[in-house]
């Protein structure tokens, strides 16, 4: 499904696949050889999601662009299903595996490898050719690898990378009524979002 949203259409070349179940939603731009699978969104809320030649979004992944952070994927990238790119810059040959979340303002460098349910946090850089374990987080720039067991060390450096600041906006301890108020206005914007006839 192809939706315009706030004026912009997505842009899919002929050599590229979308999945009849799969969306796009405003400025999304797919390079050639480019496969959207079933059920995957790529959706610019306000910022723009690129994807690049040969790579490919598995089913129910979920690619974001924002308005300071576009999605940028590049050449040869694979998002497994369930992933999770939000604002982040994917550069080339990287493996995203099944359940990783990349978080606004991250930079996964070329040849990484993110494994599954992996996690690379808000404004981190995961260093080219780098391997994230299954379930680790990676917070930092240049990143630092935690295991899931490691939280008051991943806090350490976590707390000063402006997790709320990046995602909504808005200083640390901020109600979450005002933040929900907030992002309930920002994704009403697709109340009027139109279908675009294939």
């Amino acid at each position: 499904m192809l939706l315009e949203h706030r004026g912009r259409r997505p842009v899919v070349p002929e050599s590229a696949y979308v999945a009849p179940s799969a969306v796009l939603c405003g400025a999304v731009v797919l390079a050639e050889g480019s496969r959207v699978l079933h059920g995957a969104v790529l959706t610019a809320e306000n910022g723009e999601v690129r994807l690049g030649e040969n790579s490919v979004v598995m089913e129910n992944a979920l690619v974001r662009g924002r308005a300071d952070h576009p999605a940028l994927l590049g050449d040869a990238v694979l998002v497994g299903p369930h992933a999770h790119v939000n604002g982040a810059t994917v550069e080339d040959e990287v493996f995203i595996a099944t359940g990783v979340a990349l978080f606004p303002g991250s930079v996964a460098g070329a040849g990484a490898e993110l494994r599954i349910n992996s996690v690379l946090h808000v404004n981190s850089r995961l260093e080219p050719g780098t391997v994230l374990p299954i379930g680790w987080i990676a917070a930092g720039n240049p990143a630092q690898l935690f295991s899931p067991d490691r939280h008051e060390e991943l806090w350490q450096v976590q707390r000063d990378m402006d997790f709320p600041g990046t995602v909504y906006g808005v200083p640390r301890g901020t109600p979450m009524r005002d933040i929900m108020s907030r992002q309930s206005t920002h994704y009403g914007t697709h109340k009027s979002d139109h279908l675009i006839d294939p």
